[in-house]
């Protein structure tokens, strides 16, 4: 599809590629402000307890130290949806909960306070399970939360914010089916993404109205927006530094950086607030847990005719923004299944674990996660091969769906069927498909099975967007966009569309450092977003800047603009290229010419990705083994091969694929500790262990914008769990209903242990 383009479709070197090899990319930790302190955090041991005294004398008379704060002595700021996380708090909620706060002038001397400090707890009851989270006996978390269930909704993404599912008539539905099954599945393994660099923060105020902060962020522009209200209005500042990786986990911050900025204003100097790799284990946000229990009727044909249950969701010890990833996780069910009679209530629950935050696959992977292997009892109850029951299902070009906004959008986009066609191609699905409860092979003790998940999401036109493009007369471009590097190289994909609208070398095209203070608005590269919201904004900032060059090239030629081309910095007549003239003859020597672009909000597109999973089963040892991964999509033109690959990939890491095997934080609800906080304990797969991977890439024109793209990034890991999952329950003829399907279950099913 892009033969004719210069550089989109292209493998093309990053714009970071060099300064991140040669080691010059700067990251938060080498950040160094004047006079800057060091700030550390002293942390519960308990996952819920009253503080009933905290001495922190000799913690203040400590040389080197500056600060020493608690909740008696911190602003009144705080955070999450509603308001109800204070800076610090007289009660813990979770092993790891923040007590007191210390800035010293050196890492090792505020490491050395936080020992002086002597606190006395009045231990209080702790609960786990988000079920019983809601019973009237069990202890009560906020008082802000009665019951320990948040409310629902969350009025800034939409006056009729989605909180349910609720249309057609249920009842009717089941009883046009001519199955109706029931059942649990629970995906509450509460993964941590752990990009490779921990969460980092550095606070500076320049005075009383005016705050400075550097973070190691996806998204610059989303610390400011969440966090400028809760901090009074007042003019704040962020930089982003370059991202070792985010998965989602470092959009926000809200914790790092409230205690960076609460330092930063009792001491006076900058604050930096680096966590260590236990602490990204033991304090920082995880994912969701999820358990649904619902009832479903289908018909022979694979038609589901009512869908009605309970969605379970944990989010720790508080909510960063759970409301809104329940609400996207309600939408991108309807992605997934052309239903007309729907009554699925989700329930958020605050129970004593880590709080759970933002995280790649934002509320679809934790629903999907467990709604497919519901689904798939139905599909085995109405003999339903997986693969044709999605390919039914699945969204199609004049369906519709409530979105997050709680507004029904009418879907515009392509059928996703043939990349699914194509992926089983690859795959061998039809070949390997044997039959529920049925493994494609057996050799002694292995069997092998095969699963299949489908995810997508609307969030690829989520929000607002602007894009300024500055020409200057040398024939140059600087692309103002408040776009961060997380490693998915979109600060390199605008430049691309820049330089393809303009027809330069992509050399000759800049992008400003994701900083709030001198780009336009931007909401940041969450879910997806970034190929169709920001390259709109980014393509129409670029055409506006051609369109206002060849307005003032057109006198000098004695010719209309649109009779105009430019090329490498020059313009010419179409027709004329030897006569062309350098932008300058244009533009003069003092001028710069400035495009402005901007995007609104459109959820009438989606993406898709399908993965289909191969997987070995001992069932002597119940190992389970992913031999062999296909991931299947359609993503439009592809800006670049290479990173487009890469994602896809990455779809086996960032609480993705593995969750299903053995990728956990092990939870001693005894005590309230994670027991595995540690990169030997935290099972990962390594280089070794890759199982085959194979990425299907259809490009189909999608009606987005000029290039007809949209991205397909941050749904890659979602369909990994369900696919692996069904592959070993066909593998041991057993439905595992719990991720992740570690021996002991696998044995258990089989009646072994």
């Amino acid at each position: 599809m892009g033969g004719e383009l210069r550089h989109i479709g292209k493998a093309t070197p990053r714009k970071d590629a060099r300064i991140i090899v040669t080691g010059r990319a700067q990251y938060i930790d080498d950040v160094k402000l004047p006079e800057m302190l060091y700030g550390k955090v002293l942390r519960s041991p308990y996952p819920h307890a009253h503080i009933r005294n905290i001495d922190t004398s000799r913690a203040e008379a400590y040389p080197g130290v500056m600060a020493v704060l608690t909740y008696q002595n911190v602003p009144s700021w705080k955070g999450g949806i509603p308001y109800h996380r204070p800076v610090l708090d007289s009660t813990v909620r979770f092993v790891g909960d923040a007590v007191a706060l210390v800035a010293a002038e050196t890492v090792k001397i505020a490491e050395e306070a936080l020992e002086l400090i002597t606190v006395e707890y009045e231990q209080l009851p702790a609960v786990y399970d988000a079920a019983e989270a809601t019973s009237p006996e069990a202890p009560q978390l906020h008082e802000k939360i009665p019951g320990n269930i948040f409310p629902r909704g969350y009025r800034p993404i939409g006056d009729k914010a989605l909180q349910e599912i609720v249309m057609g008539d249920v009842d009717k539905g089941f009883k046009e089916a001519d199955f109706v099954v029931e059942g649990t599945c629970a995906y509450e393994n509460i993964p941590n993404p752990l990009p490779p660099e921990p969460p980092g923060v550095i606070a500076t105020w320049e005075d009383p109205e005016h705050l400075t902060i550097y973070t190691a962020s996806q998204s610059a522009a989303m610390n400011r927006n969440f966090h400028q209200p809760l901090l009074g209005l007042i003019d704040l500042r962020v930089i982003g530094t370059q991202c070792g990786g985010s998965y989602g986990t470092k959009n926000a911050n809200m914790i790092p950086m409230v205690h960076a900025t609460a330092l930063a204003r009792a001491t006076g100097k900058p604050v930096k607030i680096y966590f260590t790799k236990e602490e990204h284990f033991n304090a920082y946000s995880l994912r969701l847990g999820s358990r649904i229990h619902a009832k479903m009727g289908i018909k022979k044909d694979g038609t589901v005719t009512a869908l009605a249950g309970e969605w379970f969701v944990d989010t720790g010890a508080a909510s960063e923004m759970a409301q809104v990833q329940v609400a996207v996780g309600c939408g991108e069910a309807q992605l997934l299944l052309r239903c007309p009679n729907w009554n699925l209530q989700p329930y958020l629950v605050c129970t004593n674990r880590n709080p759970s935050g933002v995280v790649r696959g934002f509320g679809g992977q934790e629903l999907k996660s467990a709604l497919i292997p519901l689904l798939a009892i139905a599909m085995e109850k109405a003999d339903l091969d997986p693969l044709e029951f999605f390919k039914k299902n699945y969204v199609k070009a004049g369906d519709g769906y409530y979105w997050r906004d709680g507004i029904w959008w009418d879907y515009r986009g392509i059928d996703f069927t043939k990349a699914m066609d194509k992926g089983a191609e690859v795959f061998g699905w039809h070949d390997k498909w044997k039959g529920w409860g049925k493994p494609t092979a057996v050799n002694g003790s292995k069997r092998i099975g095969v699963g299949v998940g489908v995810h997508g999401n609307a969030d690829i036109g989520e929000d607002e967007s602007e894009a300024y493009v500055k020409l200057s007369p040398d024939g140059r471009a600087v692309l103002h966009a408040c776009v961060s590097e997380a490693g998915m190289g979109e600060r390199s994909a605008v430049c691309k569309m820049v330089a393809e609208v303009l027809n330069l070398p992509l050399d000759r095209v800049e992008i400003t450092a994701p900083d709030t203070q001198v780009n336009p608005f931007e909401f940041g590269l969450v879910g997806s977003r970034g190929t169709y919201t920001v390259g709109s904004a980014t393509i129409a900032a670029a055409e506006d800047a051609r369109r206002k060059l060849l307005e003032l090239a057109a006198p000098v030629l004695g010719v209309k603009p649109e009779e105009l081309e430019t090329k490498d910095g020059l313009i010419y007549i179409k027709g004329k290229e030897q006569a062309a003239i350098p932008w300058r003859r244009a533009m003069g020597i003092a001028r710069t010419v400035t495009g402005q672009g901007r995007f609104e909000t459109d959820y009438s597109l989606c993406n898709c990705m399908m993965i289909f999973a191969e997987v070995e089963v001992d069932t002597e040892t119940g190992k389970a083994e992913l031999q062999r991964v296909v991931a299947a999509t359609d993503c439009g033109q592809i800006i670049d091969p290479l990173v487009l690959e890469g994602q896809l990939h990455g779809s086996l890491g960032s609480a993705g694929i593995d969750t299903a095997l053995f990728e956990r934080s092990v939870l001693d609800r005894s005590t309230g500790h994670i027991m595995n906080c540690n990169m030997i304990d935290y099972k990962w797969r390594t280089y070794i262990d890759l199982p085959q991977f194979q990425n299907v890439i259809l490009e189909t024109p999608i009606p987005s914008h000029r290039f007809k793209a949209i991205g397909v990034g941050e749904v890659a890991p979602a369909p990994g769990p369900s696919a692996v999952l069904m592959a070993i329950s066909n593998a041991i003829g057993k439905q595992i209903m719990d991720y992740p399907a570690t021996p002991d279950k696998i044995l258990k099913a089989l009646g072994k242990i």
